[in-house]
């Protein structure tokens, strides 16, 4: 029955893979490889066993038990990610964003892009490397009109907002998985992984900072675009300092994240409802009388918003992962894989190359299933850089290149020819450097 478990989860696999030649949503095949992985395990009474991570060995479990457990686990990423996704909507709603457009002032095209490269970098840590580059290209296509400019900027951004988002807990979804997970810990994460995200990015903008597209000035609108709200920046720092609040309770009060990005989103919805003069109400189902009131709510318009096709695709995958994991198929496979590679490093390496070609999301996934090494072990930081990094090396790698490749048209193989290699040195020289300060600096 392995057999057949591992045949559905492959063609699921290929169906996510190929979503864009298929024109079939990736939820979709996620959805249905979950529920017939599961139904399989049921029906056939297979063996399910739990990984025992200090005794580095499995135990054998009831299905409706370790099915319990998994979908705890999935639900407080599904949680957390929720409460992220609409604390950005309702800054969006403000337009908060627009705020960051006023301080790019330079017609510099070298100087636009040390901008939006610092930019990607640092609000991808903050808001996730996906809502980051929607953000940045929205701005992108109001201050450069010639497209073809804007697609090697847009390249940048890619390889900037993954790198920015590899080193932050709350900064990609692999990681945000990691550090729920317990794998990692904010703290010990950045300090590990942030110098070789740092060398991810700069090496790639500065090999780019001399190409001829990076050249001369860009012609920009002298009118400035008036502020649909007044509350526009107070909303988006309140917002952005709520989001980065989460990992400082979670050290304080030990509770899981998604309990902080609750209470993060009930004082921003609070100060939304406030400034937009509107009577609190979330549900749709309502009656007339509050019909109105709820049109205008901001709370209401971002959860309308949100990406729930998003949600349902990592809880079919990680539930998908769960499955063979916990067959015990994952172990076993990274018991034979260790044996055949030896270095581990080379095999975390792979990993993220492997997320350029395939979805990040399960292949992280899997690798928790199996690596049995304790939380906080380089190895996960490790882990945390690759699969966050390598995606940039295709644009369908990463969540930010498909997103900017469906706003700005890019074509795959002009990524592939132009932007790839350049993704590629970085996520080597961030290798480099990661593996240099884990051996010298973080030996003892």
């Amino acid at each position: 029955m392995e057999t057949i478990i591992i045949i559905v989860f492959l063609a699921g696999y290929l169906a996510i893979t190929l979503e864009h030649n298929l024109k079939i949503d990736k939820l979709i095949p996620a959805l249905a490889m979950m529920a017939i992985l599961w139904a399989i395990i049921a029906l056939t009474h297979m063996d399910v066993f739990e990984v025992n991570a200090e005794l580095k060995q499995l135990e054998p479990t009831h299905i409706e038990e370790i099915l319990l457990h998994h979908l705890g686990k999935t639900a407080e990423i599904l949680v957390f990610l929720l409460g992220a996704m609409t604390i950005v909507e309702i800054i969006d709603y403000f337009d908060g964003f627009a705020t960051i457009k006023g301080y790019i002032r330079t017609k510099s095209k070298t100087r636009l892009l040390w901008i939006f490269s610092i930019l990607a970098f640092i609000l991808s840590a903050i808001i996730d490397n996906l809502t980051a580059t929607i953000v940045l290209i929205t701005i992108l296509q109001k201050v450069i009109k010639e497209r073809e400019t804007r697609l090697w900027f847009a390249g940048l951004i890619i390889i900037n907002a993954n790198a920015g988002g590899a080193w932050s807990p709350i900064g990609d979804v692999t990681t945000t998985m990691l550090w729920i997970a317990n794998k990692v810990e904010a703290g010990s994460l950045v300090l590990r992984v942030l110098v070789p995200s740092i060398v991810c990015m700069l090496v790639p903008t500065i090999i780019a900072s001399r190409f001829k597209a990076f050249r001369g000035e860009v012609a920009m609108d002298e009118a400035a675009e008036a502020p649909k709200s007044k509350y526009g920046p107070i909303m988006l720092y309140l917002g952005l300092g709520a989001i980065v609040f989460v990992p400082f309770f979670k050290t304080i009060t030990h509770l899981p994240p998604y309990v902080g990005m609750m209470l993060s989103l009930a004082i921003v919805a609070t100060f939304a409802e406030i400034y937009s003069n509107s009577k609190f109400a979330i549900s749709s189902a309502i009656d007339e009388d509050h019909h109105e009131a709820s049109h205008h709510s901001p709370v209401h318009s971002a959860l309308t918003k949100i990406e729930l096709p998003s949600i349902l695709f990592f809880l079919g995958i990680l539930l998908a992962v769960a499955a063979l994991e916990s067959l015990g198929i994952l172990f076993n496979y990274a018991e034979s894989l260790n044996q055949a590679i030896p270095q581990t490093d080379i095999v975390v390496m792979l990993l993220g190359i492997g997320s350029a070609v395939i979805d990040n999301v399960p292949l992280v996934a899997a690798s928790m299933g199996m690596f049995s090494e304790p939380g906080d072990n380089p190895l996960w930081h490790f882990i945390a850089y690759s699969a966050g990094t390598g995606g940039s090396m295709l644009i369908i790698g990463s969540a930010a290149g498909v997103v900017a490749m469906g706003m700005e048209k890019i074509d795959f193989f002009w990524y592939l020819k132009k932007i790839a290699w350049l993704a590629f040195v970085g996520f080597v020289a961030g290798a480099i450097v990661f593996i240099a300060m884990r051996d010298f600096l973080f030996a003892g």
